[in-house]
C-alpha cells in the first residue's frame, strides 16, 4: 500500500477510533438476573391483560348494538313481494316478519333482550332498552293479528306459532323472562297476554318426571337437559317477582335443587349436559354453554328470590360451588373450552361470555368474593372482547347443540358468526363488566391484576 493511500485513510481511522467508546456506551447490557429485573419483563399475552376501561367496553357494546339494530328489523311484510303490511285489519296468510340475520322469537333472542336491558342499566344509555321494548311491543301486536288464523291452522309456520302455541321450554322460558323484565321496567308495554301464555305452558304443559322435574323425551325417554334450567327457572322467578305469588319461587327452587343431585359433579364443581332416567351409568360431558345456562339460572333466581325463602341458602351454595369448579377450568387466554375439562377441545365464546357476566354479577351482588373472582371475570371479558369484530358480529360461538354421549359430537360442533347464542351473553358480559369496574376498581400490583376493594 502506498504512503499516500495510507495517509488518505487516516481521517476514517481516527473517526472509528473516536466513536468506538460511544458505540460501547450505547450497546445495551446483556439481559440477566444481575442487570435486569426479570419479573418486570412484559409477558406475551394472547389477549389484552390489565387493560379494562369502561369506555372501551361501551364501544364494544355499541358495535354489537349497531349491528343488531340493523340486522333484526321489526316489520311485517308480504313474503312474496317483500312489501310492508301496514293495514292490520285484514289478515294475510303471506305475512312474515321481515327476514334479518336472527329470529325475534327465539330463546337466544330472549337472552339478547335481557342483555340490552342490562346494558341500559349499567351504561345509562337508553338505546339498548329501547331495542328490547320496541321488538317486544312489535311481537305483542302480532299476537292478535295471527291468533285466529293460527288457532284454525295450528301447524301453519307463521312467525308467531312458537309464541302462541309453544311446544317446548325453548319456545317459552327465555322469552318469557325477558318479557317480564320489560313489563316490570316499562309499564306501557302490555306483554301480559304473551307472558301468561308462556307461564301456563311451563307450569302445566311441559313434560315432567314423576317428581315434577322438567324433562324431555329426546334424545332418549325421560331425559334432563341442563339447558332447561335456563329455559324455565328465570321465567318462574320473574313471575314470582311480578305477581308476588310464592308458588313461582317455590317451583323455581324445586327445579334447581332437583336437577343438581342428578347432574352436578361435586368433586369437579361442574354439571354434565344430560341425564337419562333409564341409564345405569351416565356419560359425563361437561359442555360449556350448558354449564353457562346453569350458572346464569342461579344468578337470575337469586336476583329476585326473597331473602327469607328457605331454598335460598341451597341455591347460593350451588352458585359458589359451581363458580369454584369453573375457576379451575379457565384457560390462560381467559376463555373456557367447549368441553370444560378437556383442554384439547376448542375455546368457545358464548360460554365464556356467560361466565364473565354471571361471575361479575355475583361479585357485584356480594355473593362471590371480589378479590378471588374479579380478576377471573375481567380476564374473561378481555377474551370475549377480542371476538367482537369491527362489524359488531360475535365470532367463535358454537351453533345450536343437542345432546350426545360421545366426545366427537361436542368436539366438532361448528362455530358460526350467525350462531345467535353469542350475542345476548356478550351484551350481558359487557354491561356487567362496566358495573364491576364501578363497584370494584382494579389495579396492577406486582405485574398482576388485583381487585382493590
Amino acid at each position: 500500500m502506498s504512503l499516500s493511500s495510507t495517509l488518505s485513510r487516516l481521517p476514517l481511522l481516527a473517526l472509528l477510533l473516536n466513536t468506538a467508546p460511544l458505540l460501547a456506551q450505547t450497546t445495551p447490557p446483556k439481559t440477566n438476573d444481575t442487570t435486569t429485573p426479570l419479573h418486570l419483563l412484559k409477558p406475551d399475552y394472547p389477549i389484552p391483560y390489565g387493560q379494562v376501561k369502561a369506555e372501551e367496553v361501551k364501544q364494544v357494546l355499541d358495535r354489537v348494538y349497531n349491528y343488531l339494530n340493523t340486522a333484526t328489523p321489526a316489520e311485517l311484510v308480504d313474503k312474496n313481494t317483500n312489501a310492508p303490511i301496514t293495514d292490520r285489519r285484514k289478515f294475510s296468510p303471506d305475512a312474515i316478519i321481515r327476514p334479518g340475520d336472527f329470529r325475534l322469537t327465539s330463546y337466544e333472542w330472549g337472552v339478547t333482550y335481557s342483555g340490552m336491558l342490562r346494558a341500559s342499566e349499567t351504561t345509562g344509555d337508553p338505546k339498548y332498552a329501547a331495542y328490547t321494548v320496541s321488538r317486544l311491543k312489535f311481537l305483542s301486536e302480532l299476537g292478535p293479528y295471527f291468533s285466529a288464523y293460527q288457532k284454525t291452522n295450528p301447524e301453519a309456520p307463521t312467525p308467531m306459532r312458537s309464541v302462541l302455541y309453544p311446544k317446548a321450554l325453548d319456545d317459552a322460558g327465555s322469552l318469557c323472562a325477558a318479557m317480564i323484565k320489560t313489563q316490570r321496567a316499562n309499564t306501557s308495554a302490555d306483554l301480559r297476554p304473551m307472558i301468561n301464555n308462556f307461564m301456563d305452558f311451563i307450569m302445566t304443559k311441559e313434560f315432567r318426571l314423576a317428581d315434577g322435574t322438567l324433562a324431555r323425551n329426546r334424545p332418549q325417554p325421560n331425559t334432563l337437559w341442563l339447558d332447561d334450567l335456563y329455559m324455565s327457572v328465570p321465567a318462574l322467578a320473574q313471575m314470582g317477582k311480578l305477581t308476588g305469588e310464592r308458588r313461582y319461587y317455590d317451583e323455581a327452587v324445586k327445579q334447581v335443587t332437583q336437577f343438581a343431585p342428578r347432574m352436578f359433579n361435586k368433586s369437579k364443581g361442574l354439571y354434565m349436559h344430560g341425564w337419562v332416567q333409564e341409564m345405569s351409568v351416565h356419560p359425563e360431558f361437561h359442555w360449556a354453554r350448558a354449564n353457562g345456562w346453569a350458572l346464569l339460572t342461579k344468578v337470575e333466581l337469586l336476583d329476585v328470590l326473597p331473602a327469607d325463602h328457605p331454598g335460598r341458602p341451597a341455591v347460593l351454595e350451588l352458585l359458589r360451588a359451581h363458580a369454584r369448579g369453573l375457576a379451575a377450568q379457565q384457560a390462560g387466554s381467559g376463555f373456557w373450552h367447549q368441553l370444560l375439562d378437556r383442554p384439547d377441545s376448542y375455546l368457545e365464546t358464548s360460554a365464556t361470555a356467560i361466565y364473565a357476566y354471571a361471575i361479575a354479577h355475583a361479585i357485584n351482588q356480594g355473593w362471590l368474593d371480589a378479590k378471588a373472582y374479579g380478576p377471573m371475570a375481567l380476564l374473561a371479558w378481555n377474551a370475549v372482547s377480542t371476538k367482537v369484530n369491527a362489524q359488531g358480529q360475535v365470532e367463535g360461538t358454537c351453533v345450536g347443540t343437542g345432546m350426545g354421549f360421545d366426545p366427537a359430537f361436542y368436539y366438532y360442533r361448528p362455530v358460526n358468526l350467525y350462531a345467535a347464542h353469542g350475542y345476548g351473553p356478550v351484551l350481558l358480559a359487557g354491561a356487567e363488566t362496566i358495573q364491576l369496574l364501578k363497584q370494584h376498581p382494579y389495579g396492577i400490583n406486582d405485574s398482576s391484576v388485583q381487585t382493590l376493594k
